[in-house]
């Protein structure tokens, strides 16, 4: 990776080459972890999950069964060894079947905390036992939001249909969380990583896109220039240039290009550099002038007006106060 004033940017000398333009997304997705329960109770039962700005939550059940609640979207049943992913810090609630009112938010509810990130939640009821481990994890990156966007309200993994790989991480998740070892929440967060990532490729395998972003991804020369822009967002891009990293020609790149995303190549350039310009400014530490340098802009003044051109702000507005909308790439 490349070091530039203020932070990371760009990726480059890529020791391998990755199968897919997909992959390389996946590979370069980030979580970090902020808060892991593990929850035995007796229904009935239910507890609102509040929402958490730009992290994912995930449930898993290993023993009886539970609901998962999203706004929105149908009701998910969780049994033993199933994952729901919820993807967007939505809040939402969990249950030990539907229509079972709600005790409260969780992290107002009386539990153990065996330490400031990790708590055993548990509740006293006459009906059918349930454990669950859950748990909410940062995101980092621009990238990584990108692909995180693509995803519904919640994603539910069948754990009959996990394969090994689910059934494995669980059982050293659920290791993990329940004896506290040195160096524990350092390895549940790696496996959490694991968890999230897995989940985001078996929805990605099971879905049929061709158009939009990850449409574009999964046709090798468009994904490929896709891929470039991500790498080096500060690179002096062209429709040339996109078009060579593609190995096609210029006219039917951009055709191919707009059709396929549905904005033209330089606007989604445009697009990124400002996701990326926002990720950078309100969550690093990075100044104005050292974004604007490294997106490849020649002033400020200019990297300034795309930015609020783009996300509605100025770039200053948003290094001052993290949490506002970051600019959507489709």
């Amino acid at each position: 990776m490349a070091d530039h004033p203020g932070g990371i940017v760009t990726v480059v000398d890529l020791p391998w080459t990755p199968v897919d333009p997909v992959g390389e997304a996946l590979h370069h997705l980030r979580v970090t972890g902020v808060f892991y329960s593990r929850t035995e109770a007796d229904g009935p039962w239910a507890v609102d999950m509040p929402a958490f700005g730009d992290c994912v939550s995930f449930h898993v059940v290993t023993v009886g069964e539970a609901w998962v609640e999203v706004e929105g979207a149908p009701p998910v049943r969780l049994v033993p060894g199933d994952l729901a992913l919820v993807p967007h810090g939505r809040g939402h609630v969990l249950r030990s079947a539907p229509g079972v009112p709600s005790m409260g938010r969780v992290d107002e509810l009386p539990q153990e905390f065996l330490s400031p990130s990790y708590s055993v939640l548990r509740h006293a009821g006459t009906g059918a036992h349930v454990e669950l481990i859950c748990g909410v994890l940062s995101v980092d990156g621009a990238a990584s939001r990108l692909l995180l966007d693509l995803l519904p309200s919640v994603v539910h993994v069948d754990g009959r249909q996990g394969g090994a790989w689910m059934a494995a991480t669980l059982a050293l998740t659920t290791d993990e969380l329940t004896h506290a070892r040195p160096g524990g929440e350092a390895v549940t967060t790696r496996l959490a990583d694991i968890l999230v990532i897995q989940s985001i490729r078996a929805w990605l395998d099971a879905q049929q896109v061709s158009t939009g972003w990850l449409g574009a991804l999964r046709e090798p020369q468009l994904g490929a220039a896709i891929t470039a822009v991500h790498r080096e967002p500060g690179r002096p891009w062209t429709v040339a240039s996109l078009a060579r990293e593609a190995a096609m020609s210029r006219s039917a790149f951009s055709a191919r290009f707009t059709e396929v995303v549905g904005e033209p190549a330089m606007q989604y350039v445009t697009r990124f550099r400002m996701h990326v310009a926002a990720d950078r400014l309100g969550y690093g530490r990075a100044t104005v002038r050292e974004v604007a340098a490294e997106l490849g802009y020649d002033s400020e003044a200019s990297f300034s007006r795309a930015y609020k051109r783009e996300v509605g702000v100025s770039p200053g507005r948003t290094r001052r106060a993290t949490g506002l909308p970051l600019p959507t790439v489709a």
